[in-house]
């Protein structure tokens, strides 16, 4: 099977680490992959290295349209929103079908164009039931399916994992770990250590992440000790390893890759009811979930975690069995049953 994978964004998350992990396991698998990637993205070097893949670097969707590029193609795999565009132009100009994998969960665009690409997909996938019911919304007719992110995996060097040990020494180390966007919820984390800075000083926060919202949150933290801000990592195997416990308070989220993540480490994990969290977290069995905004469920979670031994290594061995369920060796199976219904019976309208 020969698909083109298109991901336009110019940089690396987890979007992107999605893509490289579902390609990389259809290499494996023996599939003719092209990939269509933004020059300025990190994900650029990345496919490069692979060499196995053909490679279309891609500044904007109206550009590299081809007849060449998707001529040997099944079908086009779009994973990221101006992704969807390129598709569409592919579709209008050859002929050739596509999917779209939507990660968030926001409410669709109403513009005319977002709406006809949307229309024109051969399929819609959500991450999770908010995401596909969010779909079914704007889309009823259209073919829906939902398929979780998979937990990527890191490698882990335990000399950094000694010094992360080693710097917060005797402590109970909590990470939350994201961009720094405000919907992300760092404002609760940092609320919660707030809460607990008196009462639970072997308590740590570990705040790893960079974005616009750093310096408003630096401020809130003003004056907290148990606030550590480690800014942007890329050796997150290492503190999945040395942490004790993962926080992610979101006010929204598609699904949270980094979540699945700390899950497959064996990391336990307190996060918030909103958006396809839940899809991932049971209550008490594979995680603990609060609701949106409360600080003070969060501080208790994390104190109830940290004081019980029992209840965390029940929510260690439900997350590493919720991780094994999303897992890619399954996830690239899915989607390529839905490859195998559009190349043999979807009628291009």
């Amino acid at each position: 099977m020969h698909i083109c994978h298109v991901n336009l964004a110019s940089g690396f998350s987890g979007g992107e680490r999605q893509t490289l992990t579902l390609i990389k396991q259809q290499l494996a698998m023996g599939y003719r992959l092209t990939v269509v990637v933004n020059p300025k993205s990190p994900l650029a070097d990345k496919i490069r290295a692979l060499e196995q893949c053909q490679l279309v670097l891609c500044p904007h969707y109206t550009r590299r349209h081809e007849r060449s590029i998707t001529a040997t193609c099944d079908l086009v795999h779009v994973h990221e929103g101006r992704a969807i565009y390129w598709a569409l132009l592919q579709r209008l100009l050859h002929n050739v079908p596509y999917i779209v994998t939507r990660r968030i969960d926001n409410p669709l665009k109403k513009k005319w164009l977002s709406q006809l690409a949307y229309r024109k997909a051969s399929a819609l996938v959500g991450l999770s039931s908010e995401i596909i019911h969010q779909l079914e919304k704007h889309y009823p007719d259209a073919k829906l399916v939902k398929i979780p992110s998979s937990p990527v995996t890191y490698p882990v060097s335990q000399d950094k994992v000694e010094k992360i040990k080693a710097q917060f020494h005797r402590k109970f180390l909590v990470i939350h770990a994201a961009n720094m966007y405000a919907h992300k919820g760092f404002n609760v984390t940092i609320e919660a250590a707030r809460l607990l800075a008196n009462t639970s000083p072997n308590i740590q926060f570990c705040l790893l992440g960079d974005g616009k919202e750093r310096e408003a949150l630096a401020l809130q933290a003003k004056g907290l000790s148990n606030v550590h801000f480690a800014g942007k990592q890329t050796n997150m195997g290492d503190w999945f390893a040395a942490a004790d416990l993962l926080v992610h308070p979101s006010y929204s989220e598609g699904l949270g890759s980094v979540i699945l993540e700390a899950m497959a480490s064996g990391l336990p994990v307190v996060a918030t009811r909103a958006g396809g969290i839940p899809d991932i977290i049971t209550h008490s069995v594979s995680g603990r979930l609060i609701e949106v905004g409360e600080a003070d469920q969060l501080a208790s979670s994390i104190t109830d975690i940290a004081n019980d031994t029992t209840l965390r290594n029940r929510l260690i061995v439900g997350s590493l069995e919720q991780a094994k369920a999303c897992d890619i060796n399954q996830t690239v199976l899915t989607y390529q049953s839905l490859y195998q219904t559009i190349k043999d019976g979807s009628k291009i309208v």
